[in-house]
C-alpha cells in the first residue's frame, strides 16, 4: 500500500499520555489476554472486563490512565499511517455523502494506550479497535496491529486500513440513522434476534470499508492485489465461526454478532465491487 506522502487528517487525538503501555488496573496486560477476551466478547457477548479481570486476577473497573488530547509526534510512522487512511476515508465519504445531497460529519479518532474513558464507557485495547456513537469516534490502541499480525493471522498494511475503514463505516450508519434503528430494538427482540441484527450491521460496516477501497483506489491507485488479498485474508480471520472453532471446536451461528468469514469476505467484497451505498444493504437481503 503507497500510502506515504498523501495528506494526513488532523482529526486524530493521541490519547496515549506519558506512562506505559498495555496497563489495565494497574496489571500489565499480556496479547494472549487480550486475544482471549477479544474471542470472548465477539463470540460469546463476554464484557471484555470481565475476561481481563478474571485472567489478571483483577477485579471491579479498570484505572484509566488518561493523558491529554493532542496530534501524534510528527515522527511516529504508525500514527502517521493511520491519519493518513483516516484522511482517505473523509475524502472518499464526504463525496459520497455530497454525491447524495448530504453533508458528512468527521469523525475523531483517538489512538490510547491501554484503557480510555468514552461516551460508551471505559473503552479498552481487549475490544479491538471500536466506534462509539454516543461521541461519534473511532478508538484504537495500535498495539492491536501486531495482535492481528501474530495471534490472528492477519498481517499487512491494507488489512490494518479495512479494520480502520470498517470502523469508519459505523460512523456512517450512525449519520445515516442504521444505527439507531437497530439499538431501538434492544429489549423488544430476543438475543437470538438481536445476534441477527449485530450480525447486519457489522457485515454493512465491512461493506462500506470495500466502499473506501474502491472509491480510494479510483484516486489514488494506491493498491495492488496483494493489498486485496490481506484484507480479505483479515476477514476471513476474524468470522465468528473461525473464531468460534478456533475457541470451542464447535460453530453457533445463532452466536454469531459479527458474521462468518464467508460473510464477512462477501460483503467487503460487494463494496470493493459496487463502490455503492445501495449494493450495501444487508437488512433487506434475504441471504446474508
Amino acid at each position: 500500500m503507497r500510502w506515504e506522502g498523501n495528506r494526513e487528517s488532523s482529526n486524530v487525538e493521541d490519547r496515549r499520555g506519558s506512562g506505559g503501555g498495555g496497563m489495565i488496573g494497574g496489571r500489565s496486560i499480556g496479547i494472549g489476554t487480550v486475544v482471549v477476551a477479544l474471542i470472548g466478547w465477539g463470540v460469546f457477548g463476554i464484557n471484555p472486563l470481565t475476561t481481563i479481570g478474571v485472567l489478571s486476577g483483577g477485579g471491579g473497573q479498570p484505572q484509566v490512565q488518561q493523558g491529554p488530547a493532542k496530534a501524534p509526534p510528527a515522527n511516529d510512522q504508525q500514527a502517521k499511517f493511520v491519519s493518513t487512511v483516516l484522511a482517505s476515508t473523509e475524502d472518499v465519504w464526504t463525496q459520497v455523502f455530497k454525491q447524495g445531497g448530504a453533508q458528512y460529519r468527521e469523525p475523531k479518532l483517538v489512538i490510547f494506550r491501554g484503557a480510555v474513558p468514552t461516551a460508551c464507557g471505559t473503552g479498552q485495547s481487549a475490544m479491538g479497535p471500536f466506534y462509539c456513537p454516543g461521541d461519534q469516534k473511532v478508538y484504537l490502541d495500535m498495539d492491536f496491529f501486531d495482535t492481528m499480525s501474530r495471534q490472528l493471522g492477519a498481517p499487512g498494511e491494507f488489512a490494518r486500513a479495512y479494520v480502520i475503514a470498517h470502523e469508519v463505516g459505523h460512523h456512517v450508519q450512525t449519520l445515516l440513522g442504521t444505527t439507531g434503528k437497530v439499538d431501538s430494538m434492544r429489549g423488544r427482540v430476543s438475543q437470538r434476534d438481536q445476534n441477527a441484527l449485530s450480525v447486519r450491521l457489522e457485515l454493512q460496516a465491512d461493506c462500506y470499508a470495500g466502499i473506501w477501497a474502491n472509491h480510494s483506489q479510483q484516486a489514488k491507485n494506491w493498491l495492488d492485489q496483494s493489498d486485496i488479498e490481506s484484507a480479505i485474508n483479515a476477514a476471513q480471520q476474524i468470522g465468528d465461526d473461525k473464531l468460534q472453532r478456533q475457541q470451542t471446536g464447535t460453530v453457533r451461528p445463532d452466536a454469531f454478532t459479527h458474521g462468518s468469514s464467508a460473510q464477512r469476505v462477501r460483503w467487503f467484497t460487494t463494496g470493493l465491487k459496487t463502490g455503492s451505498v445501495q449494493s450495501c444493504d444487508t437488512f433487506s437481503a434475504q441471504s446474508i
